[in-house]
């Protein structure tokens, strides 16, 4: 029996269903439906239904192919032992009908998903995908709700990702005893990030007596505490029908969904009683001033200060949407007047973290800070904030704040676009909130209620000005809050954690210890046992899409710009991009072009200052953006490319002002030195604040740059060679310098060929561009070239107990023959080798293998790793895995190849939406990326062989074309002396 047959063993009887069909109190098998409603601004329909066991479920039906599944379940835990979290991992490591290691990991390959994941939040756990292919959707229904109702749990799976004792040579119980695990690794990583430390500091300090004070991921030094039966309660307690609520959306008949859930789960389950409830926690009768340390050696500006309010129902409607204009009216742009005042008070350099309404708990929480200050200044910005939110209060909000605050609110209820997440995601992240805290999901989903009620409200008086007094300035449910970096935190939490692993194995007896080994030993060889794959269902390559894209658009040349106009279904929005090719740029203005993007946009324009441009982009559009990008043209890699790219989004009704804006922006920027300073600290501190969190491309970059020279130019624009000349520009501060800097590559930008993309509904498409087309010269594009860094192993240090370790190959250009086997061999490296030998054994959270086709370039990284010297090695062994049994086995490697291509196949058709897809073909096809150039690709991709790849590994992949580096928290040269590896050290 297929998946498919197996979830469609049972059906509803009926043969349509669908929301014309459908009335409250309809029966449908044992499901119940409870409402019916259209939602008009995004073409759909809600459907809302009950099943006899308990569990909800909401269908959003809607003419899209984009097939949607997600269950929640609401998780409470009790402590930081990091239950919940360990669950959703291991919940994906094999089930009843799906008895493999890692059901979850081998499906990646053999599906088509658009979306695939698993989260944990502080008070649920979600499993969701998406996809667009029929099959597809059934062969992961199987497996999603096999793996959250049947799992097997086991207690190999509960080591390997959870925690366990294992020497630092498995098999010898005389070396050092260590703790091991992937979610002990992750959230060694995870709370070593100054984000991560403050916001579980803000929920235990908010919420002290609920679930939200605990550390649902897990703190590493109580997730030993956790017991495999205490892990296997918590599933039965939770992951039941009676407390599930399911979410599909598409396309399909609402049987075919209601159908498959039946027959996979609901006739297994009787109905519980099952009490997950959270109560509302006691207010505080006075505020409270606290502090948290994380590890960091940047005393001067690592600290941040925050004050947090406990405020009302997150459920509540008009107490959600309220907070949420106001928290967007205060903080939502750099001309918001409380971000205003913090950032030009000189004593920070960016909003905290975490600043800003949060409905992710039962009850809200308004949050508001500082970051980029040392912590004795952090009193000072706890006592601005409650000035400057009393002086707000007492001068009044605005009209035109709260109106352009609204207006974005009305864009963000329009717009349907796939960018970022799927937009059948983002839909079920409005209606989750207030669904799972007893609320109205479709609340979420429809605000045109509670906005009516908030106008209303409006015209009786003032309604913003209240909430800040009573929610905030005499709301005594309070806490000030400083995260103290600590020069000795990562050291103290080293010894801590040997001397944690001494005090739990201090009574262990010899058989204890060679106990041990054999679980360790046995561990190894279940993570080495080959699995029957052939129970998981699979794609085929005959289900892969062989056609790009090809919407229609017309051009035209207009003065210095070539303008597209493309056609599509934006639901009253229209979309506006200009990209610019430079002319020939010094290596100073190459890597200021990133800089003069993020300021162009949030300085003034035009005889507007910053503020008065900001009010304005806000009060008429959807936001204007700027960024630079270096890329290299299909044939050559020494085709080097750089531009400048301008876009912004409005209302249909808006469209002229939306012209009238980028006008301003492009034509005449006015950067000025106290402005300009403000936003070089923002810069410092938001790349600083990501270094941890996204160490693996940090030290992907720094190999890279020494093989290629779009990776050397990419490091300089934007890695930590970047950082480290913004920092010598805060130490050095000319910033009149700096300005000069940036107005003479405004020249240079204004002599530059635009080319213009216009996307809108039919009506839209005649919008005059001429304000922005006359104002480029249209010089041919200039030669762009980067010098390589010097090839030389490298090392960044700084504060984290974990490393990110990266290799890289510099291959070939988009249309050379190799470049499809490259492809493919990245996706079998990862998921048959890499995933195994970092994650499974080593313990690192991630790792994998990628090929970038555009840029030639081949890497292979670890993440959140343990590990250093051990992970090189795995690197340098790939060869001898592509040659060995583990991979050809008895049928060569048919299957791996397979499902290689079929999971390389998906980056080469993404999901794209009317206000993406348009714009991909007109600058796709302008850089020489052709639909009969990507659909040529995709042909030699379906015809890789196994041959194909061990050649490629063998011609591009050598030990003597491969550049390293690495971002860890120590020397990484004691650990690398084995590979012959020797490290150039230096500390960010």
């Amino acid at each position: 029996m297929t998946a498919t047959d197996r979830l469609t063993a049972t059906t509803l009887n009926a043969s349509t269903l669908n929301a014309s069909t459908l009335i409250p109190g309809m029966r449908l098998g044992r499901y119940t439906v409870e409402r019916v409603e259209a939602l008009p601004a995004v073409q759909a329909s809600y459907i809302q239904l009950r099943h006899d066991l308990g569990s909800q479920h909401i269908h959003i039906a809607r003419d899209d192919d984009n097939q949607t599944f997600a269950v929640f379940f609401p998780t409470v835990p009790s402590d930081s032992t990091g239950v919940a979290h360990i669950l959703e991992h291991i919940a994906l490591m094999g089930s009843q009908h799906y008895p493999v290691a890692d059901p979850f990991f081998a499906m990646i390959p053999r599906s088509l998903n658009t979306f695939m994941n698993a989260m944990t939040a502080s008070d649920w756990t979600t499993y969701l995908y998406s996809t667009r292919n029929r099959a597809d959707y059934f062969n992961l229904l199987g497996i999603y709700l096999d793996a959250a109702f049947f799992p097997l749990l086991r207690y190999e799976s509960f080591r390997r990702d959870g925690h366990r004792f294992e020497n630092a040579d498995p098999a010898d119980k005389e070396s050092e005893l260590k703790m091991q695990g992937v979610v002990y690794n992750e959230m060694k990583g995870a709370m070593a990030t100054p984000g991560s430390v403050l916001w579980k500091a803000v929920q235990k300090s908010l919420y002290p007596d609920l679930t939200y004070a605990n550390n649902s991921g897990g703190d590493p030094t109580d997730i030993p505490n956790l017991t495999h039966q205490g892990l296997r309660d918590f599933h039965a307690a939770h992951y039941h029908p009676s407390n599930a609520y399911f979410y599909t959306y598409g396309n399909m008949d609402l049987s075919e969904y209601l159908d498959a859930i039946e027959a996979g789960v609901m006739v297994h389950f009787s109905l519980s009683q099952l009490d997950v409830s959270i109560p509302d926690q006691p207010s505080f009768t006075e505020p409270k001033t606290l502090s948290a340390s994380y590890p960091s050696s940047d005393t001067e500006r690592g600290a941040q200060a925050l004050v947090a309010w406990k405020l009302g129902h997150s459920f509540d409607p008009d107490l959600n949407l309220r907070w949420s204009v106001l928290s967007e009216v205060l903080l939502g742009n750099p001309a918001a007047p409380l971000t205003r005042t913090l950032i030009e008070s000189g004593l920070g350099s960016a909003l905290s973290d975490g600043s800003g309404y949060q409905d992710s708990f039962r009850e809200g929480a308004f949050s508001v800070g500082l970051k980029g200050l040392s912590a004795d200044r952090a009193p000072v910005v706890h006592q601005l904030v409650l000035d400057t939110l009393a002086n707000i209060a007492a001068e009044g909000v605005a009209p035109e704040l709260v109106d352009s605050a609204l207006h974005q609110f009305e864009i963000s209820q329009k717009e349907v676009s796939n960018a970022g997440w799927p937009y059948s995601l983002k839909l079920m992240f409005r209606a989750v909130g207030p669904w799972l805290y007893g609320g109205d999901p479709l609340d979420g989903l429809n605000l045109d209620a509670a906005l009516e009620r908030l106008r209303l409200a409006r015209e009786g008086g003032p309604v913003f000005e209240d909430m800040i007094r009573t929610g905030l300035l005499n709301n005594p449910h309070r806490v000030s809050l400083t995260l103290v970096p600590d020069p000795a935190m990562q050291d103290q939490q080293a010894e801590a954690e040997k001397e944690m692993v001494r005090r739990l194995s201090a009574d262990f007896s010899d058989a204890d210890r060679e106990r041990i080994v054999q679980e360790a030993v046995a561990l190894l060889a279940d993570q080495d046992r080959e699995d029957d794959v052939s129970i998981l269902p699979t794609l085929t390559l005959a289900d892969v899409t062989r056609k790009v894209a090809r919407p229609a658009y017309a051009t035209a040349q207009a003065g210095g710009a070539l303008v597209g106009r493309v056609e599509q279904p934006t639901s009253g929005m229209v979309y506006l991009d200009v990209q610019v090719r430079l002319p020939e740029l010094s290596g100073d203005e190459l890597e200021l072009l990133p800089l003069y993007a993020f300021a162009v946009t949030r300085s003034g324009a035009a005889g507007q200052d910053y503020v008065a441009l900001t009010q304005r982009i806000e009060a008429v559009t959807g936001g204007v953006s700027a960024s630079s990008s270096v890329g290299t043209g299909p044939d050559s890699l020494d085709d080097l490319r750089v531009s400048l790219s301008f876009g912004g989004k409005a209302l249909n009704r808006n469209a002229g002002e939306l012209v009238s804006v980028l006008r301003d922006v492009v034509a005449r920027p006015e950067f000025e030195a106290g402005r300009l300073e403000q936003l070089v600290k923002q810069r410092v501190a938001g790349q600083k604040a990501s270094i941890v969190s996204g160490g693996n491309a940090y030290a992907g970059r720094l190999a890279a740059a020494q093989l290629s020279a779009e990776a050397a130019l990419e490091e300089r624009q934007g890695g930590l060679a970047a950082l480290k000349r913004m920092e010598a520009l805060v130490e050095n501060g000319d910033w009149d310098g700096a300005v000069a800097s940036l107005n003479a590559l405004h020249a240079r930008v204004l002599e530059g060929q635009a080319r213009l993309c216009l996307t809108a509904s039919g009506e839209d498409l005649n919008l005059d561009l001429s304000s922005l087309t006359t104002l480029f010269a249209g010089q041919t594009a200039g030669r762009v070239s980067a010098p390589l860094a010097e090839r030389v192993p490298q090392a960044r240090t700084t504060d984290t107990p974990v490393a990110y370790n990266a290799v890289a190959f510099l291959t070939v250009p988009y249309t050379h023959p190799d470049s499809p086997a490259l492809l493919a061999l990245s996706r079998l490296l990862s998921s048959e080798y890499l995933l195994k030998e970092l994650r499974e054994k080593g313990g690192a959270y991630g790792g994998g293998a990628g090929f970038d086709a555009r840029s030639g370039l081949f890497r292979m990284s670890s993440y959140r790793d343990p590990n250093i010297g051990r992970t090189f090695g795995v690197f340098r062994q790939a060869r001898e895995f592509l040659n060995g049994p583990g991979f050809q086995g008895d049928k060569g490697g048919q299957r791996e190849l397979t499902e290689a291509i079929l999971g390389a196949s998906k980056g080469l058709d993404p999901l794209t939406s009317p206000d993406t897809v348009g714009r991909m073909r007109f600058y796709g096809d302008l850089g020489g990326y052709t639909p009969e150039v990507q659909e040529a690709y995709l042909e030699r991709l379906l015809a890789v062989s196994v041959d194909d790849l061990k050649r490629v590994m063998d011609t591009y992949l050598t030990p003597d074309k491969a550049a390293y580096a690495l971002l860890a928290g120590k020397d990484p040269n004691p650990e690398t002396e084995a590979e012959g590896l020797r490290f150039e050290v230096k500390a960010i």
